[in-house]
């Protein structure tokens, strides 16, 4: 595997997997806060 293809995979994992953790972080967020609301 060369260099390149190893900085792409590096970059595209921490795009996905980034995405995914930025994405649970605002629905637990936002469900706290609408808890906090009383809107359950």
């Amino acid at each position: 595997m060369s260099t390149s293809a190893i900085v792409v995979m590096i970059i595209g994992m921490v795009i996905i997997w980034g995405g995914l953790v930025a994405s649970i972080i605002h629905a637990v967020s936002k469900s706290r806060a609408n808890k906090a609301r009383g809107n359950a």
